[in-house]
């Protein structure tokens, strides 16, 4: 029940929908340009740099919200990492399927930058590495290829290894079955990325994906 609970709490916040909300201020429905996607990239591309950082931001404030909904509701569990991992699943299902806008959101990436943000904050100083090296995994790939898709799938993998590793250091301070089962919902959310993300890799197989920083020809 405490984990149902948990992605609901999540599932609700992940509903606001930054990017849909941020294009609506330019009187721009977002999922009707560019890629049609509700996310921070193609907020970034259809609106400008402005937009896309209040995008982004609004997603991890929105993924920082339920994880500490959730860590103040269970102060007394001893799994407390694990639910708000669960709360860190729904913000992404809200996210990524909202019912109100068709089950058509966005990927989940700025969600997965949020998740990193308070879990190095939570363990510190244990975990301080953890935002520079995700974002490491993300910048390095994007410079060289130019492709954000690359970078965003790069850090989310990455996002997983590390949770993995602190977790079997003993970091996160749980007994085994709880471990792994947080390793087991960080590796669906992984691969919900990289399924979310599959006209892309299709694209980059045939060499058509967008760059950034590129523009599209006509």
């Amino acid at each position: 029940m405490e984990r149902l609970i948990c992605l609901a709490v999540g599932y609700v916040c992940g509903l606001l929908q930054t990017g849909y909300l941020v294009g609506k201020m330019s009187h721009v429905d977002i999922r009707k340009k560019g890629s049609g996607n509700a996310g921070t990239t193609n907020a970034l591309r259809v609106l400008g740099w402005k937009a896309g950082i209040l995008t982004f931001a609004g997603d991890v404030i929105k993924c920082a919200a339920a994880f500490l909904i959730v860590y103040y509701m269970y102060r007394g569990s001893d799994c407390r990492p694990l639910l708000t991992m669960y709360a860190g699943a729904g913000v992404t299902l809200g996210h990524n399927f909202p019912f109100y806008m068709g089950f058509k959101g966005g990927k989940g990436i700025a969600v997965m930058a949020g998740l990193v943000v308070v879990n190095s904050f939570w363990h510190l100083p244990s975990s301080l590495l953890m935002i520079p090296v995700t974002l490491a995994f993300f910048l390095l790939p994007v410079i060289i290829t130019r492709y954000i898709s690359v970078g965003s799938l790069s850090a989310y993998t990455a996002f997983l290894v590390e949770m993995i590793v602190i977790g079997q250091l003993g970091w996160l301070d749980m007994e085994a079955p709880y471990r792994y089962e947080l390793y087991g919902i960080l590796f669906l959310l992984t691969a919900l990325a990289w399924y979310r993300h599959r006209a892309n890799i299709g694209r980059l197989l045939k060499g058509t994906e967008n760059k950034f920083g590129v523009k599209k020809k006509e």
